[in-house]
């Protein structure tokens, strides 16, 4: 009975570290690299007839070149709502309106910016780590917990190591991916 409920413990731990690395890779592309990406445009909400949409599911939102994101409405009433929705997300760019589409051109990244977008991400594969320790805690004490009620102590300590080193594999997935965003966002 015990070893199931510790088997079940064991796929959540690995279902929320999954989650975890999931929900990093996400965050850190909306990190801005000095290149034009749809992605940095993913948390934009858009007034469309009454109800707060995403901007994808309005317009069509397409890079023209490395430092020019295209966003074609499917409808031209919204380019006004497109455009104000963008300077009040104070993206640090100014949306061109043209009648047809707006135009966001992404300028280059200054040493002071670049160096606030790697704090930045290194917050994000920070509160990435904590959300893995907080994973590990919870197996430990149930795995404790089993031990307690009859669970083999030698089985108990094996499960211990086996999440502890999921944990420090993952942590230095984390790892990897906030260093290849700092050389990215680093990169001139």
């Amino acid at each position: 009975m015990q070893a199931e409920e510790i088997n079940q413990t064991m796929k959540e731990l690995m279902g929320s570290v999954k989650g975890t690395i999931d929900h990093l890779q996400f965050e850190l592309s909306k990190v801005r690299t000095g290149k034009a990406s749809p992605t940095m445009l993913a948390d934009i909400l858009i007034d469309y007839y009454g109800s707060m949409t995403p901007l994808n599911q309005v317009a069509n939102i397409s890079t023209s070149d490395a430092r020019t994101l295209s966003i074609q409405p499917w409808e031209k009433s919204m380019l006004g709502a497109i455009e104000r929705a963008i300077f009040e997300a104070n993206l640090g760019v100014t949306p061109m309106n043209d009648g047809e589409q707006v135009r966001l051109n992404i300028p280059p990244l200054t040493e002071e910016r670049r160096r606030e977008l790697v704090k930045q991400a290194k917050s994000y594969g920070e509160d990435a780590k904590i959300s893995l320790r907080s994973a590990r805690h919870k197996v430990l004490d149930a795995i404790k917990k089993s031990v307690k009620n009859g669970y083999s102590e030698d089985a108990g300590k094996d499960r211990e190591k086996e999440v502890q080193d999921t944990i420090n594999e993952y942590s230095k997935k984390i790892d990897h991916l906030v260093e290849a965003k700092e050389k990215d966002v680093m990169t001139v």
